[in-house]
């Protein structure tokens, strides 16, 4: 292990990489990672497995074997085996943790982000294919997707809730969340291993913000750049701490074994080459958080990272920094609307190009 991951880890943060493909799988690097970097979780998306499937060769004796099927059931084929194969890899990290970590998570498809009911289907559909109790299914946080987060919950099924921008939305999650697991209760599921992260995206909040800190440009607006992102996520920590502590119904649920579903991390690696490369993990470690990093991220951590606890104490600054935001006329909710739709959106479209180079895998080893 390096110095600076064990130290992170030491501080309450599970590290996990938010990458996947057929050759990480086969080469041996997630085993690697476990052993040398302290991974101990791993994130999918759209865009990963665009990027993952984009690769000539890797897939192909798999298209090879599935034949003429059509696109849709090549993807989930291909997508779902790979999840499988990683949540093998896994199975120990998740049984060492009792399930907290060890977890990896497949995506529902994008396009159902409006859709209640067929995301709800096809959440149960992905949990059955992959069939692996330290999977986690993805439901992105749209006003459409927190119904349905609550009832995958409730089937016993373990969620990761993405694309998480506000807090208000983060609220709603935790709600969305403890309902699920009061539900599950109810059906007679055991709780003790239904996992569960809200995935609160970093770096984009800044990138956005940052942008209209500039357009500004007054001095004051200049102080504030680079601060946005991290102070919204520590706020989010300060929300977890509060919800879990104060709500009523938590306290039962846990006492019957359930888990609080943890904040994670997401969208960690810079996007201004101006700032350190670890920010959105140096800045945002404190007890029970997962933060899933690219690998780019993940060896500047390894390389020169800090690790240690940087939330505690910082509510206070947190809460003056978004006021100053409000006072410059920057309305985060604006933002943060912006983000969530943005975000969709580009699932969307990387899963247009999953489905069209999957489609020229099959033409092509079929031909």
């Amino acid at each position: 292990m390096t110095e600076a991951t064990q130290r992170t880890s030491d501080s309450g943060v599970s590290i996990w990489l938010d990458d996947l493909s057929r050759s990480r799988i086969e080469s041996g690097s997630l085993q690697d990672l476990i052993a040398n970097k302290n991974v101990v979780g791993v994130t999918t998306n759209p865009s990963i497995f665009q990027k993952a499937l984009h690769e000539v060769g890797p897939y192909d004796p798999q298209l090879k074997e599935l034949g003429k099927v059509d696109v849709e059931t090549a993807v989930r084929e291909l997508t779902t085996t790979d999840v499988r194969n990683a949540t093998d890899i896994f199975r120990e990290v998740a049984e060492k943790s009792d399930f907290v970590d060890g977890r990896v998570s497949i995506e529902v498809d994008p396009r159902l982000a409006h859709e209640t009911e067929a995301t709800e289907k096809q959440a149960e559909e992905l949990w059955a294919k992959v069939n692996r109790p330290n999977a986690m299914i993805k439901i992105p946080a749209t006003l459409e997707g927190l119904p349905a987060i609550t009832a995958t919950l409730a089937k016993g099924i373990s969620v990761n809730v993405t694309l998480i921008f506000s807090l208000e939305r983060y609220e709603q999650v935790i709600d969305a969340y403890i309902e699920g697991i009061a539900q599950a209760d109810a059906n007679g599921h055991d709780l003790k291993h239904i996992g569960s992260v809200a995935s609160f995206f970093v770096s984009r909040v800044d990138t956005a913000v940052d942008k209209l800190l500039e357009a500004n440009g007054s001095d004051e607006a200049k102080a504030l750049e680079g601060k946005a992102a991290v102070a919204n996520a520590r706020l989010a920590y300060e929300l977890f701490e509060n919800k879990f502590a104060n709500d009523p119904r938590w306290a039962e649920l846990e006492a019957k074994g359930a888990k609080k579903q943890r904040p994670l991390w997401a969208s960690t690696g810079t996007k201004n080459a101006a700032y350190s490369d670890c920010k959105y993990v140096d800045e945002l470690v404190a007890p029970f958080v997962v933060n899933t990093m690219p690998e780019k991220t993940l060896n500047a951590l390894a390389d020169h990272g800090n690790g240690a606890p940087s939330i505690k104490g910082t509510y206070e600054e947190s809460h003056a920094i978004m006021n100053k935001l409000a006072d410059l006329g920057i309305n985060i909710k604006d933002v943060t609307d912006k983000l969530e739709a943005d975000g969709v959106a580009a699932f969307i479209k990387s899963w247009d190009t999953v489905l069209a180079d999957v489609q020229a895998g099959i033409d092509r080893v079929n031909g």
